[in-house]
């Protein structure tokens, strides 16, 4: 008898244990890691942009919403350079789709690319309530879809993450599929490397634990690669892009914004940036 109360005993503080960390777990997410809108105030077509208006489905029955632009006619970019590219675009953990648009019109009509870009669980249209494990499954059943449609070369598809979209985008390749380049843009080397910037005498890490952690998985990823992160970044310091940089494989480039803070990088740099992109996209070679 005394066994088994001591066993219900253990049982009893390891289910509380785990009950606090999923709230705490939660907690974290609500207060530190995703910031989702629901409106959607602007779309492409507010810049003369044709688009389509997606609505997919999750393994685990939820609705996204995404919008697929395909190649602008009269794009800047050269022609013939990323002839059948897709850029699969995931953004950052603030807002939604439609503080997007100057950029995805900045990179349409400079990259000549499709572009599709969607919401995560729980952000803009999109059903369901972010998480971790959860965006990681969101790129999974985008991806999916984009494999789906007949106008998608399946070996021509790019990942581009921003901000926290970099640690879905390198999980993705890193996990699932690698894809023809990866390029991410403002990217953290990890959830704990933010916290001990963030709140430096703080314990914060210790709650983090081993969450978006990119600087684990970008050295299982062989395609090319190519980082751009501003030196005066206020919100992911440039070394964590640089952490991340140092442990990927070759080929991989690395491009320091001179200026550019962290959401502007497109606007304040837009023409280092965009052609740093449209070499970067040249030089992929059509894989077997």
């Amino acid at each position: 008898m005394a066994r088994l109360l001591i066993l219900a005993g253990l049982l009893a503080v390891l289910l509380l244990l785990a009950v606090t960390t999923m709230g705490m777990t939660d907690w974290l997410d609500r207060k530190f890691v995703f910031f989702p809108t629901a409106e959607i105030e602007r779309t492409p077509a507010e810049v003369g942009l044709a688009f389509e208006d997606v609505y997919f489905d999750t393994d685990d029955g939820l609705t996204l919403n995404g919008w697929f632009v395909p190649a602008q006619s009269g794009a800047g970019a050269p022609a013939g350079h990323a002839e059948g590219i897709t850029l699969l675009w995931f953004h950052g953990n603030g807002g939604n789709l439609g503080h997007r648009v100057d950029n995805l019109e900045f990179l349409s009509r400079r990259l000549g690319v499709n572009i599709f870009i969607f919401d995560y669980r729980g952000y803009g249209s999109s059903q369901g309530r972010p998480s971790e494990a959860g965006v990681y499954r969101d790129a999974r059943d985008a991806l999916q879809y984009l494999l789906s449609r007949p106008d998608v070369a399946p070996d021509r598809i790019v990942f581009l993450g921003r901000s926290l979209g970099t640690a879905v985008a390198v999980e993705l390749a890193a996990n699932y599929r690698q894809p023809h380049g990866l390029i991410l843009v403002s990217p953290l080397s990890s959830l704990g490397d933010m916290a001990r910037f963030l709140h430096p005498y703080l314990p914060m890490h210790w709650l983090t634990g081993n969450r978006f952690n990119s600087l684990a998985r970008i050295g299982s990823i062989s395609s090319p690669l190519l980082v751009i992160h501003s030196e005066t970044d206020e919100t992911v310091p440039v070394e964590q892009g640089r952490r991340l940089f140092r442990a990927a494989n070759p080929p991989k480039h690395f491009l320091a914004l001179a200026a550019a803070g962290h959401n502007d990088n497109l606007a304040q740099d837009g023409a280092e940036v965009g052609d740093a992109l449209v070499s970067f996209l040249a030089s992929l070679k059509p894989q077997p």
